[in-house]
């Protein structure tokens, strides 16, 4: 709902070509209410760039008026969602920030190395101090006016390296303001189900991917979880827009993926490098809705959980990534190990409920989709492509997955919120009743303890309504 609406408020902007002071204070005003996370800030600055592409025309007046238009929308969420990370340069000189865009200009494209180079440039070489961001950035559309032309192809071109500075400016000399929820919830959280609280999380998940639009599925034929043979001849994951994965919290979640051995019973060695990621992608996750929701229903309805933030950290940290003996004699695990990345235990595979890893390891070629298992009940809705929530067979290094369920292009933070909410102020099996927009599911999210820590949790599909 998120994207629709700021995609349906871009067009309505870009159809006179015209951005008065009024309407700018309007753009400013949908985004304080839309109160955008942290992860959603590069997918709004990019959109405008992606959006008005598509009203580019052979006219040059039409066009320096779009980048204007593009320019103010930037303007607009750098002002309201992001703040300058001050750092003084008295040798700031304004003449070689336009010999760069022109230079970047000239043949219209940025490889790597050039994109290296803009980093290096705003980081280091000629780093803007607070009061001349806006000039920097500004001067990008300005000397681009000066590449227009009369083909239209050349002219997206221009618009894509606009956005390539734009970007390497934002990520070198700015940072997102720090999230806080603002969305309407509840007064008294106590009254509130655990079965409601989580379609709220799922309402705040501003960061989960569209079936169809930023992903495909092909989920092939169905089966019995006994029956032997492969009913899939194809992965599940017929594409996937990839640019999602560098979103902050997707980032973040990624970097953990590849601290772990898979097999039980061999003991977790965590590196002072591996910790930081812990960390980062704890503090980058907080900045989200689901999670910041997830803390205040937990401290209403959990025993003992910490109000402060910082503390709230680092109860998620123990009891998601402080190791603990599955198998064998050492620490071998932890619950985070086993909900996302996956193990194998006893010639199974045990654990691997995350999409996002799935889709990875099916990338490579370790995953063998086998298809999904048929629902419980007859009157079910049928399996489809824009299901949020699949049970499916696989093999994972030639390892069967026998019965698995997974919510499908949800956020990390969203699984996160979930799982936590159910481990701190739930029970181990809770029923929730999740409305995903395409369909209706009745789940049992299962919470198993080990030693006070996380040791499984997952959803498993009770019913399902189109």
């Amino acid at each position: 709902m998120f994207d629709q609406v700021f995609e349906s408020y871009y067009r309505e902007i870009f159809s006179d070509l015209t951005v008065s002071n009024e309407e700018s204070d309007t753009i400013k005003e949908k985004l304080v209410k839309a109160n955008p996370p942290p992860d959603k800030l590069v997918w709004l600055r990019s959109s405008a760039f992606r959006i008005g592409c598509q009203f580019l025309s052979d006219d040059r007046d039409s066009n320096t008026n779009l980048l204007r238009c593009i320019n103010r929308i930037v303007h607009a969420v750098e002002n309201t969602c992001m703040e300058p990370i001050v750092r003084e340069n008295e040798d700031f000189c304004e003449e070689e920030v336009q010999e760069l865009f022109r230079n970047v200009f000239i043949d219209l494209s940025i490889d790597g190395e050039e994109n290296q180079e803009l980093f290096e440039f705003f980081n280091e070489t000629n780093r803007p101090p607070k009061n001349r961001l806006h000039f920097t950035r500004a001067a990008a559309f300005r000397i681009g006016v000066d590449f227009l032309s009369e083909e239209r192809e050349s002219n997206v071109s221009l618009l894509k390296c606009i956005n390539a500075i734009v970007h390497a400016l934002e990520m070198t000399c700015m940072r997102p303001k720090p999230f806080e929820l603002k969305a309407e919830i509840p007064s008294n959280m106590i009254e509130l189900r655990i079965s409601d609280a989580a379609q709220y999380l799922w309402d705040l998940d501003v960061n989960r991917l569209t079936p169809n639009e930023d992903y495909q599925i092909n989920v092939q034929g169905g089966k019995k979880s006994y029956w032997n043979e492969d009913k899939a001849e194809d992965p599940l994951f017929a594409s996937v827009d990839t640019s999602a994965f560098r979103r902050p919290t997707y980032k973040a979640f990624i970097a953990l993926l590849d601290n772990y051995t898979a097999q039980t019973g061999q003991r977790e060695i965590v590196t002072y490098a591996e910790k930081k990621e812990n960390w980062a992608f704890l503090h980058a996750i907080m900045q989200s809705g689901p999670m910041q929701f997830c803390h205040k229903y937990c401290v209403a309805n959990g025993n003992d959980v910490p109000e402060d933030p910082t503390e709230f950290i680092k109860l998620l940290n123990c009891i998601w990534f402080e190791l603990y003996r599955r198998a064998g004699s050492g620490q071998d695990s932890s619950g985070f190990e086993h909900v996302f990345a996956g193990e194998l235990k006893n010639g199974k595979v045990s654990g691997f409920h995350n999409w996002v890893y799935y889709y990875i390891e099916e990338k490579k070629g370790k995953v063998d989709y086998r298809g999904y298992i048929y629902p419980k009940s007859y009157s079910d809705a049928t399996t489809n492509s824009n299901d949020h929530v699949l049970t499916i067979q696989f093999e994972w290094d030639g390892v069967l997955k026998n019965v698995g369920t997974s919510f499908i292009g949800v956020s990390p933070e969203f699984e996160m919120a979930l799982y936590t909410m159910c481990f701190l102020a739930g029970q181990q099996e809770n029923t929730i009743e999740l409305d995903t927009g395409t369909d209706t599911f009745k789940l049992n999210c299962k919470i198993y303890s080990m030693n006070g820590k996380i040791g499984t949790s997952y959803v498993e599909t009770l019913e399902h309504e189109d």
